[in-house]
């Protein structure tokens, strides 16, 4: 393959370089002048880091207006994803995703969504008013886990909501599962809705043939995409993609400047530019590399463990999902009869060795580009341990409700705004929620603003809590915000 010269710039962490090079005496913010004052901080991770903590000085443009560096560098990372448009972005995919929809959803505009999307595109329902129609995942019933959605399913979405703008797709999801993109962006595309999708888990998609086809590839119009966490740029540094003529680029960017710092991390965007030029010329190398880890772990974590296994292909074309992404190795600890969690557990405080989940039956864990096999080792050794050593005879490890998603009567950003009270999350049943309710990670919401609390939710927030998992929600200790419909609701 041909690759363009070009990309071997790195234009923002050039000028970077420079501004660090000119030793420049600063009358600027931030007020540490260069790591001048000695901190702990400082002694743990160098002076070089605060040298670097720069904030827009002359020569270093300005990611709400880029005419330079920035600028050059968003344009040299929408020719490596063939894209018309690339926009970094300093506060996660959260932020990417929060923009993508509010650029394109109006209030009480239609967006037809899986279930099971990440909190921030519940957050973007809620600033920017539109409706959710919601899909119903595949789930696995025997695990306990959703995961992406049948074609039938969003086809059906589609032909029952015409006048719908939209539809977001998750691809992958959390654990690894992949739709059948093509066939639904040609189909909505067809019916004039736009193509939206959270590529979170995906960027490597875009540098490998190992690996499922990159949203982008198939079509859609606008992508928002973790640099961090597939693409080696550092945490919270991420990018958004847009092309062809369905999206508005002039709205793009304005959503951008309402949601954007204006003190955006100096590091962080040069740690995206070294990013795309890395994965543009050594992307398919490195991906290729850790496809073959991923291969070996399945191996021999299948061959040598006797409880636990790791769900293969087979095992999610069996219940119906397109295809697995083989970045996400998914463990079964069923027969083990400990919880993924107690597994998850064990792993970092017996093996040094930390997963990305841990739930009721299985244990997740994310592979990236910058796994070594001796990472690989490691863990598989872990695993054969902790299957000799920890088989239990627990016969009361069952997940205590049904994988189900509460019902919306009202719409999300009705709901946030309304009027509020507060009661124990053990007497919420019938409740109409005020807030978002998830367990962290993966941020996907038990309940939304809108949705009737039933008992399933209730006995899901208990399970969790039970465990030790992480309850995120606004609202203080047991208590959840709920409306008053006694008073009325003002938006």
């Amino acid at each position: 393959m041909i690759r363009d010269s070009a990309q071997l710039k790195t234009p923002y962490l050039d000028a970077l370089k420079k501004y660090v090079e000119d030793e420049v005496v600063t009358f600027d913010v931030p007020g540490h002048k260069k790591g001048k004052i000695p901190n702990d901080f400082i002694e743990f991770v160098g002076r070089k880091t605060y040298i670097c903590d720069v904030n827009v000085p002359r020569g270093l443009d300005n990611l709400n207006n880029p005419t330079g560096p920035i600028k050059e560098a968003q344009d040299l990372c929408a020719k490596a994803f063939n894209v018309d448009k690339a926009y970094f972005v300093m506060n996660g995919t959260s932020m990417a995703i929060q923009a993508m929809i509010m650029s394109c959803m109006k209030a009480k505009e239609v967006v037809i969504m899986p279930r099971n999307v990440h909190k921030s595109a519940i957050d973007a329902l809620v600033l920017s008013g539109a409706v959710p129609v919601f899909i119903t995942p595949i789930i696995d019933e025997e695990y306990g886990f959703a995961n992406g959605v049948s074609t039938y399913n969003v086809i059906q979405a589609i032909d029952e909501n015409p006048h719908a703008k939209a539809i977001y797709l998750v691809y992958p999801t959390y654990f690894g599962s992949v739709c059948d993109i093509e066939t639904i962006v040609t189909y909505a595309h067809k019916k004039k809705m736009l193509v939206l999708v959270d590529e979170a888990h995906g960027t490597a998609y875009n540098f490998s043939n190992k690996l499922p086809k990159s949203a982008i590839e198939a079509g859609a119009d606008l992508v928002a995409s973790s640099m961090h966490k597939t693409g080696a740029s550092l945490t919270q540094s991420s990018i958004l993609l847009s092309q062809g003529n369905r999206v508005d680029y002039d709205r793009i960017r304005t959503t951008l400047n309402m949601l954007h710092t204006t003190s955006p991390s100096s590091i962080f965007l040069a740690s995206l530019d070294a990013a795309r030029k890395t994965m543009y010329f050594d992307g398919e190398l490195l991906i290729d590399k850790m496809v073959k880890l991923y291969d070996f772990a399945e191996k021999e974590i299948n061959k040598k463990c006797k409880y636990i296994h790791v769900l293969t292909d087979k095992y999610f074309h069996k219940i119906g999902v397109f295809k697995h992404d083989h970045t996400k190795l998914v463990i079964s600890v069923k027969e083990l009869g400990l919880s993924g969690k107690k597994v998850y557990d064990l792993l970092k405080d017996e093996y040094n060795v930390q997963a990305e989940l841990g739930e009721m039956y299985v244990v997740l864990f994310s592979f990236g580009i910058g796994n070594i096999e001796k990472d690989i080792k490691a863990l598989i050794k872990a695993l054969v341990d902790i299957d000799m050593k920890y088989k239990t005879e627990v016969k009361d490890l069952e997940f205590p409700v049904k994988y189900e998603f509460p019902k919306m009567f009202v719409r999300p950003r009705e709901a946030f705004h309304g009027a509020k009270k507060y009661v124990n999350y053990l007497d919420s049943e019938g409740e109409i929620s005020g807030e978002s309710i998830m367990i962290y990670p993966p941020g996907i919401p038990l309940v939304i603003p809108g949705e009737r609390i039933n008992k399933n939710t209730v006995e899901l927030i208990k399970h969790y809590y039970s465990i030790g998992a992480l309850v995120l929600k606004s609202s203080e200790g047991t208590k959840v915000k709920v409306l008053n419909l006694v008073k009325r609701n003002k938006e």
